[in-house]
């Protein structure tokens, strides 16, 4: 198996939130050195004039970036009208945080039942959310809020305005209680 391989889909998982070496250690498990050699080798083959990513050192963790001398094409990207239609991740991502706000991504994740943090990063990058902070949750994590050009974008005054939502008609425990005793009865033999 090639480890360098495995590494990069590491780093790639990570995402945002990076990997300490001594993680990477404990996951592929291997040596404090061999991590580090892999690393060095993975970081050399990123430095090519054709390769778009580096594997940066921010934050107490490695993590894949985009290279800064690209940034004026992935401003163009973001700034397209035509790619400025909403996914519905991003509108579930938006509404997670509109009527949880201020939220860490961790709790939108867990909301979500999958990574959300492709979609945060565009949603800040849009103007939609804006990190609002750390948390008190051990590892300081963001926080997110939604942004003024998130009420102008659907064309709210205030986060007031939002529709409420009746969270006990989505809750209807007994429901899921009949469903469960009706169609999955031990049969007696």
């Amino acid at each position: 198996m090639d480890l360098k391989g495995v590494l990069e889909g590491i780093l790639f998982v990570v995402g945002d939130e990076g990997i300490t070496l001594n993680k990477i250690c404990e996951i592929m498990e291997i040596s404090l050195e061999e991590a580090k050699k892999l690393l060095m080798e993975l970081k050399s083959s990123y430095e090519s004039n054709d390769r778009g990513l580096r594997i940066s050192y921010l934050g107490n963790a490695f993590k894949l970036t985009t290279k800064q001398e690209h940034k004026d094409y992935y401003k163009k990207l973001v700034e397209n009208p035509e790619n400025n239609l909403l996914s519905p991740s991003s509108l579930e991502v938006l509404a997670i945080v509109a009527y949880n706000q201020p939220i860490t991504r961790v709790e939108i994740d867990e909301m979500r039942g999958v990574s959300s943090s492709h979609v945060i990063r565009r949603l800040v990058a849009k103007g939609l959310l804006k990190e609002a902070g750390k948390s008190t949750l051990p590892g300081r994590p963001n926080l997110y809020k939604t942004t003024s050009d998130f009420l102008d974008y659907f064309g709210l005054a205030t986060i007031e305005d939002l529709p409420s939502i009746d969270l006990n008609k989505y809750n209807n425990n007994e429901e899921e209680k009949e469903l469960f005793t009706s169609i999955y009865k031990e049969e007696d033999n």
